[in-house]
């Protein structure tokens, strides 16, 4: 267990005049750095917002996939997506073949977090490294696609 500090015992804003989530994300990244990962949930109403901001910047963001389209896709990208993919198998191995959005947000929410879990983390890593030549295979035939049209 880390030891206690002066700071540990007192409360101030971060970031005076923000809202209070605000400055709690705010002051975690200061003090757990920024690649700390946040275990939070949204809950229904914060769900139904973003929603709402999706659809307001819905220009923005096919223009920002427009653009990506374009470019070759960076090694953490690809990544990311190895990653994905191999998350995807697993959640439809544990829904036995079910789609992910013919789930309720319960079952879903359960799901997400057994595979939050370390166990299931570190398989998906194992699957992921193993993904990524496939992945980069899948992005230059993409690319070469491009070319042609």
């Amino acid at each position: 267990m880390e030891k206690l500090n002066f700071k540990d015992f007192y409360t101030a804003e971060y970031r005076p005049g923000e809202e209070e989530i605000t400055n709690y994300r705010a002051y975690r990244r200061h003090r757990l750095g920024e690649n700390a990962e946040i275990d939070e949930t949204l809950t229904t109403t914060q769900r139904l917002q973003r929603k709402r901001q999706m659809r307001k910047n819905k220009a923005k963001i096919a223009l920002g996939r427009e653009r990506a389209k374009r470019r070759t896709a960076a090694p953490k990208t690809i990544e990311k997506r190895a990653i994905k993919q191999a998350r995807t198998s697993i959640f439809k191995k544990l829904t036995r073949g079910i789609p992910k959005d013919e789930l309720t947000y319960q079952r879903r929410q359960e799901i997400e977090k057994r595979l939050e879990k370390p166990a299931f983390k570190q398989r998906i890593k194992m699957i992921a490294r193993k993904l990524i030549p496939q992945v980069r295979k899948q992005e230059i035939e993409r690319k070469r696609n491009q070319a042609s049209q």
